[in-house]
């Protein structure tokens, strides 16, 4: 082997921030909304509410079908999702501003039942991919000033169970919103252990 070459090579994370990508705070949420009612891009605010309420991976959620969400015309209240993942079903609850959004949005695209939720614009796929879905969301991010380097899909996926499990702090009930096997993937996957840690040591007076 040429040693030059060997030790010209970079490993694949150089550069990079590695590590969970870090949820969105309720002001987040509501200052992207905000932009894009006024933006009035219907399809990214029904894509942006569908992914905080279903907490689905960019994988399930940019493969969503019409009948995944609705009966006709109407978008249902709850839905369940085979995940591709795991191959376990997962039931999310759809919010009325999202099903209004939803509603609004397959009626401009005349979207029909068997059509992908969120049709790509490109003529090489049906629906929208995992790689548009990201330039998507750094663009959401950036626009309200935060730092794109440390927001991703997988943030739209932890936001809402973040935000119920501070609430709540039933681990259980998160579990079964993220479809998880197994309660560790949950604890590791919120990063729980150190976030009580930290909001303990605030809490104590010394």
């Amino acid at each position: 082997m040429n040693t030059d070459v060997r030790y010209r090579h970079q490993p694949w994370n150089k550069g990079k921030l590695i590590g969970q990508k870090a949820p969105l705070r309720v002001r987040d949420i509501w200052a992207i909304r905000v932009r894009l009612q006024i933006a009035e891009k219907t399809r990214d605010l029904a894509l942006f509410n569908l992914a905080i309420d279903s907490k689905l991976r960019a994988c399930d959620l940019t493969k969503l079908r019409v009948r995944d969400i609705a009966h006709g015309e109407h978008v249902s209240s709850r839905a369940i999702v085979m995940q591709q993942k795991t191959q376990h079903p997962v039931q999310f609850e759809i919010t009325e501003p999202t099903r209004m959004v939803l509603e609004s949005w397959m009626h401009q695209a005349c979207l029909r039942s068997e059509d992908f939720l969120f049709p790509s614009r490109l003529r090489c796929s049906d629906h929208l991919s995992t790689r548009q879905y990201a330039r998507i969301v750094k663009a959401w991010v950036t626009t309200i000033g935060l730092d794109p380097t440390m927001y991703g899909t997988h943030s739209l996926r932890r936001t809402k169970a973040t935000l119920i499990y501070r609430r709540t702090k039933n681990l259980r009930a998160i579990q079964l919103l993220l479809g998880h096997t197994k309660l560790e993937s949950t604890v590791r996957y919120l990063g729980i252990e150190v976030d009580d840690a930290l909001e303990m040591a605030e809490q104590t007076e010394v």
